[in-house]
Formats: C-alpha cells, structure tokens, sequence
C-alpha cells in the first residue's frame, strides 16, 4: 500500500500499470497516475466542509478567488453518485464516520481516480455504513475501477472478493484465483500458518474474587442504567453495534466523560472517577477504539508512548529519569507483544494500526492495573495476532 501510493519507494521489482512500468516520487505522482488510497485513519479536516475536503489541492478558483458556487456544484454530483445525501456545504465534524468513508472516496473519484485501495475501511462503522461502503465498492467495480481491499475480517473478503491474496510478516504466501475452492478455514491457515482449531480454543479457568462492580451506572450516550460484576481473571464482554453505548460506557469508567448516575465500585471500595488521573490512581486503564486520536502521541517514538505512564517509576534521584530502565521497559513489550517496528525510538504514527495498537497495551501493562478496558481492541490486527497478543 505505502509503495502503491508513493509512500515507499520499492527496494526491487517493478510496478506496472496498464501494462507499463511507472516509478512514483512521491504521493502525488501515484494520484496523479490515477491511484487513490482510502487509509484505515481517514485523511481528512473536520474543520473544512466536506466540498472542501473532496477538492483539497484542486480547488476551481480564478484570480486567486476560489469558485464556491463551481465548487459545490462539482462536489454535490460526486456526492450524488456516491448515493450521499448530504450539503456539500456542510462542515465535515457534523458527519457520521460512515458518511466522512464516502467523502474520502468522493476525493478519490474527483480525481479521477481508476486504482483505489481500501485498507481496513469497516472498522469503525455500523452494519448500515458497511452495507452502503459494499454497495459503493461493487458499484465502483461495475465502473471498471480496480479495487484492492485490505481487511482481516474474512466475511468481507469473501463477500466482495473476486480473487485473494494473501501476506505474512511482510512476505507473500499465495493467491487464490477460484473463490468456489476456497473456504474460510484454509484463508486462516494461509494467513497464520496453523490450523484454525489450533487458534480458537476455551479452557475452564478459575476466578478470583469480585474485581469491579457497576450499580446502575449512566453515562452520556448510555440511555438505560448498567449493572455487572467482573472477578479477578475473569474476561467480560460488551457487544453492541457502533452506537449502541459501549464505548460510552468505557469513557465513563475512565473519566473521559462524567458518570451521571450509578456506582462504580473497585475492590468492593466505591470509586469517585471525575477525570483519567482518577482511574489510573484507582487501577483501571483504558486502550480505546479511537487509538489514532485518544490513544498514541504520534510524534513521540515508540519508547516514549510505552513508557509515558510509568515514567514515574523510572525516576531517581528525585528528578532524573532513568534512560536504562526506561529502554529496557520499551524493549520487553515490544519484543513480549511482537510490535513490528525498526527500533524503539521509530515515530509510532509511522506503524500500522495494528502495531500501535500493541504499543497502548505495552503502555499499561507497564502499569500494576487491576481492571483493563479494550474497546475494541483488535481493530486493524489480524487474526494471528489476535490469539498471539491478546
């Protein structure tokens, strides 16, 4: 993907195009080559209006003055083909994240784009968008677009695909051409090179004592009162669509947004959580679903968003902060987690999603906490490494 779009450059082999061999610079000689990448974090400014987002870097302008009317006339017809009902006007922050998917592909399309790769794009969307987004792609394909879609999720590889190809740790494994003989187990085994009644497995465990408690807890977006109990050892699941309160639910218990109503109990000890400082005091931590807006520090290496939290346990003297300790924090998570990254001091906003994923984890686990909350946490890691890791 980083080689399509003229991220990378490749270190050998070649790359064609219609049948000819192109080399890109740099990002906009591959769209310029008609090649659109829809990236799992979207590329977009909440601030601007979603016209201005689709036509970002060619605005129709005479003069120096930029041509609003043209402008919004252009962008309601990419909308209109997208089936997007939505003001081209409108400031992209009041849009669903399903609706901000469409107007990246929008951008795409406006520049005429003939390539278009999706990589993890039904993450964070409802049944509904996912339904709309497939709806698009195969629209899109009937167009005669080429289409590559990057997804660990294997109904949506087999509900849209037309051949599959698979990669491991960065090497090719094999391409399977004939949808009618091919399943899902031997997709997963291709993937993780083991047998999936290897992968998935339940054992009876055994349970400590009452860890958390919820009594009638209320949050904003939680509509009705939530009551449960989590042992220590003990793993419980909050499903939901998106939408449905979850996450809600677990900014709350964070301090992100307020508890309304209810009582949150931590080792049969009630807890008064008004702000994060106040759950990481109390033992409990969060790696939430939004990690590329509440989770890393992107311009800070990979060290430093492992450590950040525990850095007090790395001071001496008072004041000065241990490097050592430090580096040999950073290096047990990221070998114990398998974090794919050239070293410790790599920018984490230059990892894939999965791996910045594992470095949130690497960063609480630094930490003696007794209650964990992963809001979603796979997202974006595949299938190996979601029994590996987690």
């Amino acid at each position: 993907m980083k080689i399509l779009s003229g991220n990378y450059a490749p270190t050998t082999g070649t790359l064609a195009i219609r049948g000819e061999e192109v080399a890109f610079a740099d990002t906009t000689a591959a769209l310029n080559a008609g090649v659109a990448i829809i990236y799992q974090e979207l590329h977009l400014i909440p601030e601007m209006t979603v016209a201005e987002n689709i036509y970002l870097g060619q605005l129709p302008h005479k003069g120096g003055v930029v041509n609003r009317s043209l402008l919004n006339y252009e962008a309601g017809l990419q909308l209109k083909h997208l089936g997007l009902d939505v003001d081209p006007q409108t400031p992209l922050k009041y849009l669903s994240i399903g609706q901000w998917q469409m107007v990246e592909i929008a951008k795409a399309l406006a520049r005429n784009a003939r390539i278009i790769a999706f990589d993890e794009p039904t993450s964070s969307l409802s049944a509904r968008e996912i339904e709309n987004l497939f709806r698009v792609i195969r629209e899109l394909r009937q167009e005669g677009r080429t289409i590559l879609y990057v997804s660990h999720r294997m109904e949506e590889i087999f509900a849209l695909s037309d051949a599959i190809t698979v990669f491991k740790d960065g090497r090719y494994v094999r391409t399977f051409t004939d949808m009618q003989q091919v399943n899902h187990d031997q997709l997963v085994q291709a993937m993780v090179g083991r047998e999936l009644g290897d992968i998935y497995h339940w054992q009876p465990r055994q349970y400590g004592p009452e860890r958390l408690r919820l009594d009638s807890v209320k949050a904003p977006g939680v509509r009705t009162p939530i009551s449960l109990s989590v042992r220590s050892g003990e793993i419980v699941g909050l499903f939901g669509l998106v939408g449905a309160g979850r996450s809600e639910l677990m900014k709350g218990l964070f301090g992100g947004t307020r508890i309304t109503d209810g009582q949150v109990s931590i080792d049969g000890e009630r807890v008064d959580i008004q702000k994060p400082a106040h759950a990481i005091r109390a033992g409990m931590m969060l790696c939430p679903e939004d990690r590329k807006a509440e989770g890393i520090i992107p311009v800070h290496s990979v060290r430093d968003n492992i450590n950040i939290s525990a850095r007090r346990k790395f001071i001496r003297a008072g004041c000065l902060i241990n490097d050592g300790w430090e580096s040999s924090n950073a290096d047990h998570h990221i070998r114990s987690l398998n974090i794919k990254t050239p070293g410790p001091e790599q920018l984490i906003m230059n990892l894939s999603g999965g791996n910045q994923q594992k470095a949130i984890l690497g960063r609480w686990l630094s930490e003696d906490m007794k209650v964990i909350l992963l809001d979603e946490p796979t997202r974006g890691i595949d299938v190996g490494g979601k029994t590996r890791d987690l």
